[in-house]
């Protein structure tokens, strides 16, 4: 139950698919309460009108004229607006970081070191107590997690072959997101030096080359990790090694067979298994549904770890 003693949360950029997400989440927890939604589109309607199932009926979205948020008595702040935004408000969020723990899901600050990187898992000594978290993208979080627990044994730049719901196309129409389009299709993009190419390599501090590609289901993502071995290793051990690195995390499940995405939609998990070695060639497959893992259970992971609490507190 709910107390007077809440966790007080304000999310901007809550028109968006993720946004969707976050609202779900902070609402289920058993200490957040959400006060302020921002969104231009849904100005002045009932956030329990367009996020279905959320308990407060006199909640309304409002307009996002952020300068008030300064003043606002805030715990939590999430942003979740398209990349590019966020930046341009820097000086905004260090003064309101001053009181209230920031978490920006975009990729604006990722490669910012007056941010902390927040992959939770990997990352729990350096979020706690941090007011500036910037969280981990989709991809990158499946392929840096997929690749972690080898990183020593790497020998040159791994492969990654990604293919993601169109959700991860944002809910702004492109042809990335058109349902007509990608029927019975699937289109490659951005197939060098895309933003978590770059992101993934700086967290392992070893390259690796990533090719995205959107399918026309939804939500998930399912990468295939070609990798390159300084000595030869068998499946058994390999999977050892995983089952050793992610013991101990609730989200993370390493698994003999080949992860799929329907076996991760709507879910916190990462699965990662389907280990095949040929030689010195290892092929590892990672799933994540890119709404929750991907952004918004991370966010409320890293929450969690800036404010001090258990880590997976209130994730259902």
């Amino acid at each position: 139950m709910k107390t007077k003693d809440m966790i007080k949360v304000a999310l901007v950029g809550a028109r968006g698919y993720v946004g969707f997400e976050l609202i779900k989440l902070i609402d289920k927890h058993v200490q957040t309460e959400l006060v302020a939604a921002y969104s231009r589109e849904y100005n002045g309607k009932k956030v329990s009108e367009i996020v279905t199932g959320f308990s407060d009926e006199s909640l309304c979205y409002c307009a996002d004229e952020l300068g008030g948020l300064a003043d606002k008595d805030l715990d939590v702040l999430f942003l979740a607006l398209p990349n590019n935004i966020a930046a341009k408000n820097y000086d905004l969020w260090l003064k309101i970081s001053k009181k209230c723990a920031i978490i920006d899901l975009s990729s604006d600050f990722r490669f910012d070191n007056t941010w902390t990187y927040g992959q939770p898992e990997t990352r729990q000594k350096q979020i706690i107590g941090k007011k500036l978290i910037a969280n981990p993208g989709c991809y990158a979080t499946a392929s840096q997690l997929g690749i972690m627990p080898i990183v020593d044994m790497l020998d040159g730049a791994p492969h990654i072959f990604g293919v993601s719901g169109y959700s991860g196309a944002g809910s702004k129409s492109s042809d990335k997101n058109n349902p007509e389009l990608l029927k019975d299709n699937l289109m490659p993009y951005k197939l060098v030096d895309h933003i978590h190419e770059n992101e993934v390599s700086r967290v392992l501090n070893h390259p690796v080359n990533l090719m995205p590609h959107v399918a026309e289901f939804f939500r998930g993502i399912h990468l295939t990790i070609s990798i390159n071995l300084k000595q030869e290793k068998n499946e058994s051990e390999i999977e050892q090694i995983y089952q050793n690195f992610y013991k101990q995390f609730e989200f993370i499940k390493v698994t003999k067979e080949i992860p799929e995405v329907t076996q991760v939609q709507n879910t916190h998990n990462v699965l990662i298994g389907g280990f095949t070695i040929k030689g010195k060639h290892l092929v590892v497959c990672a799933c994540i549904d890119n709404l929750l893992k991907g952004a918004a259970t991370q966010a409320i992971q890293n929450m969690n770890l800036a404010l001090g609490l258990e880590m997976n507190l209130g994730i259902v």
